[in-house]
């Protein structure tokens, strides 16, 4: 059975009385705006005006507060200055009021006392079982309940029709932007809600809400930050396995973020790549422009069938601009094959000239003899060959005597082909366009921002993996029986600890001394590494702390000494716990593998391909922990270097499944032992011929304080 929507927040939303506290009959006051809009727009339930100082407001009779009331209240609107605010909701009856919005600023946003005023707020509200939306926010409209508890004057210019995109934002200037943009295109809206300053309820809050909202298809939401990821990492689950796609406009970095202290992985986990990893990895779509975030919501709620996949086939009558959407394509990451053979020369016995491939170039000729749009496209559709389509039609769109023949085409497509998504680009009148997309159809004049809202939209459905729980089964290493949390962890030690995960470590011994080495190395059978085993000294190979391929006790004793006066010459202040001695590893790819503790979000782990370029070259991909196989074979897939893995050049293949099960083991490790450790560093993790599995040579763990 399906989790139920928060029946608090469901009263508040979903308000039969409202009372306005501050209610106005003067233009332009913020005590007027809902009273206006409640009342020009139809609401059906209860308005109770809250004015000591009016008999009436705007036609209405006025109490001169909340204890005045007769009635319950599900909703409260605080349109009075914030020394008010807590004054006048304490005046409530317990149990009389369900939710509070308050539209004042002047709290936490402006200081210290402003912080004590909106504490005494949240107490009173937790009090009486209040749940409050603000303060310092536009409110919220609910749209098919004609439900204005804003005082805003967007809807006063305009209302957007109902719909099935569901819009929150942190700010409340952008959503008054958005819910115009909105209006603008075309798009039908279920609930516009503006949180503020979140006091009590946040973004995460509206999102899960939203995620059970039987009006609510596609959930649009601008972020400004967060301060609860695991309410986050919930809600956007929510969403997800309610199948609701999320478009999340992020922007800013907050002063917590990752700071490059003490490895690559805390160096290059910024708030912004763990972001990136979040949205990904619950299947949500991060729009980097407020055209995309429109382009995406504007698809996402008019395609009731979405790609399934990341085949285009694109159908043009101009071989120039053809091109350019094959290029658009490649960026975005869809693959444009080529029809069959069969539909190529049947095409090409139709328009001789037309070029038959993908793009398919079928020329004006496409104007001049209407039934060549709907041939063409059922010849590349006929084998299911392709997961979109996309149209360009340059300007014939605006032809009147051509109009019918495009609804048709739409028409006609929808009915044959109702799982392949059709986007057209062409400049249409907007009584037409507004059709098309009645029909079914994505309408674009621009057809490059066709092109990458396609792939968005098709990436959002193949790149989503279900293995991601908040709550997930973890190794349970931080048990009673755990090893106890030292205050520092040299390489063998922190080695010790990773086997103990589930990492593939390999054997290795800690000499003090150079005998020891020697015997070390007699008993590994083989050439072996040396390397300076400190606590202090994160990156060995800077200082001549390595030393590679020895054989034969000489080499080895050399070798040893090399070592330690290095060390002494670069870091005379290190601690110096030994020298590990293990077997040379065999061939294989260098990866790396970290995790950062961030500060809301908890472990992220990151992977790239290792070497003392990494913070350079950046091509790395991370994931919130704990993940499964999926979400780390994906991540492992990201990178730009994934080729290498593949085996570039005739090397053999890597062992990719043995890579994703050392993340996930790292993941998990790093998930149950998220209060004992900051960060973790395997540099180099070796990925090894595939079957062969993968080892990690080397490893930094840094306790926390």
């Amino acid at each position: 059975m399906p989790p139920l929507p928060d029946p608090s927040l469901s009263r508040l939303f979903n308000p039969r009385s409202i009372a306005i506290v501050g209610a106005s009959a003067t233009p332009g006051k913020i005590g007027a705006m809902p009273v206006s809009l409640l009342r020009q727009h139809g609401y059906d339930g209860r308005i109770l005006p809250i004015n000591p100082r009016a008999q009436a407001v705007q036609g209405l009779p006025t109490a001169p507060d909340l204890a005045a009331l007769d009635s319950e209240a599900d909703l409260v609107i605080l349109a009075v200055p914030a020394a008010h605010a807590a004054q006048a909701l304490a005046r409530a009856r317990p149990g009389q009021v369900g939710g509070a919005v308050v539209f004042t600023s002047g709290f936490s946003e402006t200081g210290a006392p402003g912080v004590a005023m909106q504490e005494q707020l949240c107490g009173i509200a937790r009090e009486r079982g209040i749940r409050l939306l603000g303060p310092n926010c536009l409110g919220f409209m609910n749209i098919r309940r004609n439900i204005y508890a804003t005082f805003s004057p967007a809807p006063a210019n305009g209302t957007v029709a109902p719909g099935g995109i569901g819009m929150v934002s942190q700010s409340g200037a952008f959503g008054a932007y958005a819910y115009c943009m909105a209006r603008d295109r075309g798009l039908g809206l279920s609930h516009w809600i503006s949180t503020g300053n979140e006091a009590d309820i946040d973004v995460a809050d509206c999102i899960e809400w939203l995620a059970h909202d039987d009006d609510t298809r596609v959930i649009m939401t601008y972020m400004e930050g967060c301060r609860d990821g695991t309410k986050l990492r919930r809600a956007l689950s929510a969403a997800r396995d309610a199948g609701k796609p999320v478009v999340v406009t992020k922007i800013g970095r907050t002063q917590a973020g990752a700071q490059a202290a003490a490895s690559h992985t805390a160096a290059l986990a910024g708030d912004d790549a763990v972001y990136d990893a979040l949205f990904r990895q619950y299947g949500a779509v991060r729009a980097r422009t407020i055209e995309e975030f429109f382009n995406l919501g504007y698809a996402l709620d008019t395609w009731k069938q979405r790609p399934q996949g990341k085949r285009l086939g694109i159908f043009t009558i101009s071989g120039g601009v053809g091109a350019l959407m094959a290029d658009d394509a490649q960026d975005a990451g869809l693959s444009l094959p080529e029809p069959a053979v069969e539909a190529q020369a049947r095409l090409l016995e139709r328009v001789p000239f037309a070029s038959a491939r993908n793009p398919v170039d079928v020329t004006g000729q496409a104007v001049s003899e209407p039934g060549l749009l709907l041939a063409t496209a059922e010849d590349m559709l006929a084998d299911d060959r392709y997961d979109a389509l996309a149209v360009f039609l340059a300007a014939a769109g605006s032809s009147e005597a051509l109009g019918p023949t495009f609804e048709t085409f739409a028409r006609e497509m929808r009915a044959r082909r109702p799982n392949v998504p059709l986007a057209i680009c062409a400049l249409f009148p907007p009584a037409r366009r507004r059709e098309l997309e009645r029909l079914g159809a994505l309408v674009f004049t621009d057809p490059s921002a066709a092109i990458r809202t396609i792939g968005a939209v098709a990436n959002l459905a193949t790149d989503t993996d279900a293995d991601v729980d908040v709550d997930a089964d973890v190794t349970t290493i931080a048990s009673d029986d755990a090893a106890p949390k030292l205050a520092s962890y040299n390489e063998v030690q922190a080695m010790a600890v990773l086997r103990e995960a589930g990492m593939p470590v390999p054997d290795c011994t800690l000499a003090t001394h150079a005998d020891a080495a020697v015997l070390a190395a007699a008993r590994a059978g083989g050439p072996v590494v040396l390397k300076v085993v400190s606590p202090d000294i994160l990156h060995k190979s800077d200082i001549g702390g390595v030393k590679l391929g020895l054989s034969g006790d000489d080499a080895v004793r050399r070798a040893h000494d090399a070592i330690l006066d290095n060390v002494r010459a670069h870091r005379p202040d290190a601690r110096i716990d030994g020298i590990l001695v293990a077997p040379m590893a065999p061939q294989g790819v260098e990866c790396i593998a970290g995790v950062h503790c961030d500060p809301v979000f908890g472990p992220v782990v990151m992977f790239g391909l290792g070497g003392v370029f990494v913070e350079v070259l950046k091509d790395v991909s991370f994931r919130l922990a704990p993940f499964g196989r999926q979400q780390a074979l994906s991540m492992i897939r990201e990178i730009k270097g994934y080729a290498l893995l593949q085996g570039a050049r005739g090397a053999p293949p890597c062992d990719i499944d043995a890579l994703a099960d050392a993340l996930v083991a790292l993941s998990r490790f790093a998930y149950s032992r998220r209060k004992d450790f900051s960060s973790a560093e395997i540099n180099p993790l070796l990925a090894l011929p595939e079957g062969k599995g993968a080892l990690a040579l080397d490893a930094v763990l840094i306790p926390t304080v």
